[in-house]
């Protein structure tokens, strides 16, 4: 059976981060755009970052322009934005697309692994979290609505 270890991210660089170097360590992952009404969610995840970061939690951002075309910057204009707005220091990997055809497999596992209301596997929007556990398990989906800050009695959990 695969876990989100098994399966490789692209970089924004254009290079691979295999998952498997998060063996161990709590996963927050989030489809983030820039221009997005919930882009100000980068404040909240870069805080749950700095918090639980040196306990273990690993912040991964996948810029995805697949809602309202809210992130059709280059990776440079992504990180570049992130990183002066919003101090981002977690890694925000290369868009992916989340839904479709061309989903990313990573996206795939998430969903079909936490699905969302009424069952249903497509993500509905940016800023969408999974939270995996140091195992590789996928425990659990938050809504774009739910601020960062809300998943942190959840964190603290897989965190132990």
């Amino acid at each position: 059976m695969t876990t989100i270890h098994d399966l490789t991210a692209r970089t924004a660089e254009g290079g691979t981060l295999p998952l498997a170097e998060f063996r161990g360590r709590p996963m927050l992952i989030v489809n983030t755009a820039s221009k997005c009404g919930f882009t100000p969610q980068y404040g909240g995840l870069e805080r749950l970052h700095r918090d639980y970061g040196p306990r273990g939690l690993a912040v991964l951002a996948f810029p995805c322009n697949q809602f309202g075309r809210q992130e059709p910057g280059d990776a440079t204009e992504i990180a570049t934005f992130c990183t002066r707005r919003y101090d981002v220091t977690f890694p925000v990997l290369g868009k992916v697309e989340v839904n479709g055809a061309n989903a990313d497999p990573i996206f795939r596992h998430l969903k079909a692994a936490a699905p969302g209301a009424l069952g249903t596997e497509a993500i509905k929007w940016n800023f969408t979290k999974f939270l995996v556990d140091r195992e590789g398990r996928v425990v659990s989906r938050h809504a774009p609505t739910t601020a960062p800050e809300k998943l942190r009695g959840e964190i603290e959990t897989l965190l132990g």
